[in-house]
């Protein structure tokens, strides 16, 4: 018997039977999360106090819907509305299941009823239009629901004469729904093209990932275009784009930092700094902001219309 073997004394080795009879302390779940940017290990806890940034390397860890309600908004303001739309399948699509299961299955997981929340809210008491995508009900992709809940999300912002935001994060189109859902494309830039006409300034958030469909209509026609630090955004993916023009890429391309330094977004920002950016903005574009606050409005630019540029 080698020496590894040998107990020592007053050490008695436990043989299967007797491990099996020794009672196991449960560990609790999620006290630790492994960082995708850096690898480190960080707590839980911690992670949520700094909003889910990891507090080693500055990566922003993908957030639920109502997180950035949370972050964004006055408390108790937010006030959802165009609920009950909800997909019918017109197409009978199946792949490797029906088209309607999927739905009835993403429902349930989520609680939501499609890939994006809207509603009423305020800003340090300024009113605005929001849409938030919610990437847990299938990618965040956009069908008939989406486009349809956006394009009157927008049109709440023309009858209110409210700012408009959307905060994106989707795969893009979404394929189950085929041509109707390349209509929302359309439909929603439509909208925000009549939002731009009444003066009225649209913000667009961009998170990770942002591609597809929704990168090539409403999430790039911001009067101001957000970022979060290394979000990936999009229209193709990167190998199509390769494969198709036989070159390599740039390193960091579709990145939001590739995107700032090209000309293609207005700014990257902090999560936490978020509702401080868009409030800010709100008061430079929109002359109507100064009201709501009971101050001066002679010196606040208002955005240009179509006629004056």
């Amino acid at each position: 018997m080698s020496w590894l073997k040998r107990a020592r004394k007053g050490i008695r080795f436990l043989n299967s039977a007797d491990e099996a009879a020794v009672p196991k302390k449960e560990l609790p779940e999620n006290l630790w999360t492994k960082c995708s940017e850096c690898g480190d290990l960080v707590y839980h806890k911690e992670l949520a106090t700094n909003l889910w940034v990891c507090y080693q390397c500055g990566y922003h860890f993908p957030i639920a819907s109502q997180k950035y309600i949370e972050l964004l908004l006055d408390p108790g303001s937010f006030e959802e509305t165009h609920t009950g739309l909800v997909s019918m399948d017109p197409l009978n699509f199946r792949d490797s299941k029906k088209y309607k299961d999927r739905i009835k299955e993403n429902r349930s997981k989520t609680g939501r009823e499609d890939a994006v929340i809207t509603g009423a809210g305020a800003i340090d008491g300024i009113p605005i239009s929001l849409s938030v995508m919610d990437f847990s009900f299938m990618g965040g992709s956009m069908g008939s629901v989406v486009g349809e809940k956006i394009a009157r999300a927008i049109k709440d912002g023309i009858d209110r004469r409210v700012p408009v935001i959307i905060i994106s994060r989707s795969g893009g189109a979404r394929m189950q729904e085929s041509i109707l859902s390349l209509m929302q494309m359309a439909k929603t830039s439509a909208m925000l093209a009549r939002l731009s006409e009444e003066g009225l300034p649209y913000i667009s958030v961009l998170t990770h990932p942002t591609t597809g469909g929704v990168t090539a209509s409403f999430a790039m026609l911001g009067d101001v275009i957000l970022a979060e630090p290394k979000a990936l955004i999009g229209f193709a993916g990167a190998r199509v784009i390769k494969q198709t023009i036989n070159a390599e890429l740039p390193d960091g391309f579709q990145m939001s930092e590739f995107l700032l330094e090209h000309g293609m977004i207005d700014r990257i920002f902090e999560r936490k700094n978020l509702r401080n950016e868009i409030r800010d903005l709100l008061l430079f574009l929109w002359k109507d902001a100064q009201s709501y606050r009971g101050e001066p409005t002679d010196d606040v630019p208002q955005l240009a219309s179509s006629s004056d540029s």
